[in-house]
């Protein structure tokens, strides 16, 4: 009879040792997973949201912030070119105020146009939404087809002619050619 009232009491401390192992620790040991948060959105996520083509910024962007009243500042990895209707250059840091369909108070892009490069000052949509975005540079305001910015472009860090070579590279020939015929000059009318 001891031997099966050790059994049973055997029997009971194991059960409560199983028991004892199984329950949490802690109360937050209930509590399911938390879901992961999703991932914030990025800067071609936020432009659509306004009215705007997602292909406005290049592929470059590393980060930005935007601010209550619209204010937003855009940081690239390096200043680059895109080739669109015409050849733009992006600095690296763009700031501006984005609203509904528009971006006002813009600094950091430049258009070139006849081997001149103008700030873009701001750059609407009409609304509703048409086949046409509008960017305004100093008083003119250029009308564009909407098409060529609804996909983000790869930036360029220089600009290049048609034969491939870099633009840089030719005005700096060409300087530094100007330079030495300054200079030839300089001497031809020291030695007279």
């Amino acid at each position: 009879m001891a031997s099966n009232n050790l059994n049973s009491n055997l029997g009971l401390a194991l059960i409560s040792l199983f028991f004892l192992l199984s329950v949490p620790k802690s109360l937050s040991d209930l509590d399911p997973e938390p879901e992961p948060k999703p991932a914030p959105p990025t800067v071609w996520d936020i432009l659509p949201k306004y009215g705007l083509p997602s292909g406005l910024l290049p592929n470059t962007v590393t980060d930005y912030s935007l601010q209550e009243d619209g204010r937003f500042i855009v940081v690239l990895e390096s200043p680059c070119y895109v080739q669109f209707e015409y050849l733009v250059y992006y600095e690296k840091t763009i700031t501006g105020k984005l609203g509904y369909g528009s971006i006002t108070d813009l600094k950091g892009i430049q258009v070139q146009r006849f081997f001149l490069w103008f700030d873009v000052d701001e750059i609407k949509v009409d609304l509703p939404p048409s086949d046409s975005i509008y960017f305004q540079v100093g008083f003119i305001n250029k009308k564009l087809d909407v098409d060529q910015f609804k996909t983000i472009h790869s930036c360029r860090d220089e600009v290049r002619g048609s034969c491939g070579y870099s633009w840089k590279s030719v005005l700096q020939v060409k300087d530094q050619n100007s330079l030495e015929k300054k200079y030839a000059t300089m001497a031809v009318d020291f030695l007279k």
